[in-house]
């Protein structure tokens, strides 16, 4: 009898509840103060377990004077106990993940090293499930586009804008050719790259060269998104210059103060007085 209870109280019975059910099942019919002589449950006790058995539905009144009770068959308490856990676990298995994602959503994890910050890329490219979008500069590429043939799922879509390689192809494929690389190089102080996918997750590096390579990943689905319109913008405006022709955007920022300083980081003032100085 010890290995019943041991199992019923696995599925939430205390253990006067397990002495209860277990008598009902033995004898029923029979009143709160029969149960509690049968069962061993204290008179004191008997009537709130048995309520507490009634809200679990494992036992029933039944209409008499005096008031009498009977087990809900065993069968059918097992089969209603097995719905309810099936239940809670689909339940669990949607929203746990859910409050797993919100607590990844504050951390930022933080990169240092080309070696460590390329294995990175490479892993999230082999978790993509959806659609990758990918910014990368020359050198990056061969690891990235390994990276991409060896690890990257069936059906995944791949968008990618290339700094140089021009030769290279990694899914649909946009070459940056608008405005000289070192003009973005020297704006954003490094080779800039980014990994976004399925818009749950992004890496964002920077390449320098000069200095150890850092870079942040994150499932922040602010910075996710940032990210990733980043690319957009890029492919779009590299569409643009295909069609209307790189000589006509180059001197519409060249010769714009204000897109001057938007595209290159620097006031145009300050250029104009730097090549009028002798």
């Amino acid at each position: 009898m010890e290995d019943v209870f041991k199992e019923l109280q696995k599925l939430g019975f205390s253990p006067y509840e397990c002495k209860a059910y277990i008598g009902l099942l033995k004898v029923h019919p029979i009143t709160g103060y029969e149960i509690s002589k049968r069962s061993g449950v204290p008179r004191s006790m008997i009537y709130e377990v048995l309520g507490k058995l009634m809200d679990k539905g494992a036992v029933h009144l039944v209409p008499s004077d005096p008031v009498k009770y009977s087990p809900v068959p065993s069968g059918e308490l097992i089969d209603r106990l097995r719905n309810q856990f099936e239940q809670s676990f689909s339940f669990l298995e949607q929203r746990l993940p859910l409050l797993q994602r919100e607590r990844d959503m504050d951390v930022i994890w933080h990169i240092r090293s080309d070696e460590l910050v390329l294995n990175e890329m490479a892993d999230m490219i082999g978790r993509a499930e959806d659609e990758l979008w990918l910014s990368v500069w020359e050198p990056q590429v061969p690891v990235i586009q390994e990276a991409v043939d060896a690890h990257l799922r069936e059906g995944v879509q791949v968008f990618s804008v290339l700094f140089g390689a021009p030769e290279a192809r990694i899914g649909t494929t946009f070459h940056h050719d608008y405005m000289p690389p070192e003009v973005v190089k020297d704006r954003a102080g490094g080779r800039l790259t980014i990994v976004s996918r399925d818009g749950e997750e992004v890496l964002i590096a920077n390449f320098s060269g000069d200095a150890a390579s850092w870079a942040v990943r994150t499932h922040d689905p602010v910075l996710v998104l940032v990210a990733t319109e980043y690319i957009r913008h890029d492919i779009m405006i590299e569409e643009i210059t295909a069609v209307f022709g790189a000589e006509k955007l180059d001197a519409l920022w060249r010769n714009h103060p204000a897109l001057y300083h938007v595209v290159t980081g620097q006031r145009y003032e300050d250029q104009r007085r730097t090549k009028e100085e002798p």
